[in-house]
């Protein structure tokens, strides 16, 4: 069963966090007081690892939108995220992340 969230490869990178209450792209509305986020290519429902390279902390998000669209930047974070490890008031962070399923 060799699924894309199984043989995605882990990455870091910096993330940044939004709290729209639009659509996504897979069809829900944004809510950011959810545990979800935006990755330009991973398949909707894929759950992540996300930790913050500067104080460690984690959290696990469900990817259920595209972005984010500003280079260089690897996930976008719902603002509940964001606000789980410490990126709220810098606006971005250095993350990396993991693949869960």
């Amino acid at each position: 069963m060799g699924t894309q969230a199984a043989n995605a490869a882990p990455g870091c990178g910096h993330a940044s966090w939004y709290a729209l209450h639009s659509k996504t792209a897979s069809g829900e509305r944004m809510n950011p007081s959810k545990m979800t986020a935006a990755h330009k290519s991973l398949r909707f429902g894929t759950k992540l690892k996300v930790t913050n390279k500067r104080n460690g902390k984690s959290v696990v998000v469900r990817v259920n939108d595209r972005g984010p669209f500003i280079r260089g930047r690897v996930l976008d974070l719902s603002k509940a995220a964001a606000k789980d490890i410490g990126m709220v008031s810098s606006g971005t962070a250095q993350v990396c992340y993991e693949v869960l399923g």
